[in-house]
Order: structure tokens, then sequence, then C-alpha cells
């Protein structure tokens, strides 16, 4: 899934991206909060990772200029300011969690997960429709009780899916949530990826739809835990 990354400091950064990166997210690294605020307003991302001490404009200013807007992406603060204050500020103005540096990677991708659940209106790790479930913690996908083990991009493209089941998503729609930026993308990267994908799931479990784009079939969604 792609991530936004709010963070000044270029170590903490690169070892972020890194780390994440290596995790299967693709994620998006700006460092002042105007760029900010405009990546945001253009994005389509699972969730943003944003640092309150920026320059050029202030996190909390990013925050509020989003949420003042409608945005209702997930947002974890990281942050090194541990006053009751500067927490409350932000969780007043619509941050789903908070982490203090130092953190733990673990930790970190524990509670981005969890906050991306609570989007999808679901306390639990499983999302899907009745054919089709997505185990969002180990990232396999349940089919008829079986599992499989999917690669980080089959794992966004579905998740993108199975988010809305029933609603068509366009290639741009899809390239958006699968690939970060500077990352090539083929004209057929997304047909490839869903070739596959039918190959795992069954001939109809994505459905195309000519000259719009593609879709999973509507349903019951499975929002408890993983069988």
């Amino acid at each position: 899934m792609r991530v936004l990354l709010v963070e000044d400091d270029e170590m903490i950064g690169h070892s972020l991206r890194e780390a994440l990166a290596g995790q299967g997210w693709s994620v998006d690294w700006v460092k002042d909060g105007l760029l900010a605020q405009s990546a945001w307003s253009d994005g389509d991302y699972a969730c943003v990772l944003l640092d309150l001490g920026l320059p050029k404009r202030d996190g909390v200013e990013v925050l509020r200029h989003a949420r003042t807007g409608g945005d209702r992406t997930p947002v974890l603060v990281l942050t090194a300011r541990d006053g009751l204050d500067d927490r409350v500020a932000g969780l007043d103005l619509g941050a789903d969690d908070y982490l203090l540096k130092p953190y733990e990677m673990r930790e970190l991708v524990a509670r981005m997960r969890a906050i991306i659940r609570r989007r999808d209106g679901s306390a639990h790790s499983v999302i899907g429709n009745d054919s089709v479930q997505l185990d969002l913690t180990t990232r396999e996908v349940l089919v008829q009780g079986d599992r499989s083990q999917l690669s980080a991009r089959e794992f966004a493209l579905l998740h993108a899916l199975l988010e809305r089941p029933g609603a068509i998503l366009s290639r741009e729609q899809l390239e958006n949530r699968i690939y970060g930026w500077g990352e090539e993308v083929s004209s057929n990267a997304v047909d490839v990826l869903i070739h596959g994908m039918r190959r795992k799931l069954g001939i109809d479990a994505i459905r195309n739809v000519r000259g719009l784009g593609w879709r999973v079939a509507g349903g019951a969604a499975i929002t408890g835990g993983a069988p």
C-alpha cells in the first residue's frame, strides 16, 4: 500500500523509507509542511506518517488543513514532542494515533495497520466479500478457506478493490494505490498483476469492466478475525 511520509530529519526519513519499503509499502517522502500539504491533496494514501516539527509549515497546520478540507486519510503522528498539550491538540484536530520518538518499527507498522483497519470500518484483521477475504496482518488472501501469500503489489491491489466491493476502480486509481513516486510503471503493469491474481483467486474474482476498470463482486463484508 502507498504511504505518505512527512519527516524533515534525513536520517530518520531515510531509515523509515527503507524499512517500510522492505516490508512491501510504497513510500512517498516529503521533508517540509508545504510539500506535505501538496502531496497529501494530490495523492491517494492508505495512511500518512506525520512529523510535527516541520520547516515552512508546522505539522499541526498541515493536519488542520487536511481535516478542514474533509480529508479522512488515517494519520499517525510521529513526534519528539511529548507534552500533553501537543498530543491533545493533534488528536483534537483529527490525528488517529500518536507515536513518540524513538520507536520500534514493529510497533509503528502495527499502529499503521490498526488505523487503516479502523478507516475500513473494522477493528479486525480481515476484510472482503463472500468469496474472497484479505488478512491485513499476514497479507494473505483466503479463498474458500485456503490461504495464499501475496506479494506487496498484489496485496495493495486487492486491498484497494476489497475496500469498495462492487465499485469500479480505473487503471489510474489502482496505479496510485500500488506505486510510489519515481517507480517506473509499464502500460500493462496492472493487467499483469490482475492476471496473476486471477490464477490465485479464480477467473471471476476480479472482473474487468471494459473501458472503465476493474471491480470485485459485492456481497456481505467479512470483518471478523482470521479463521
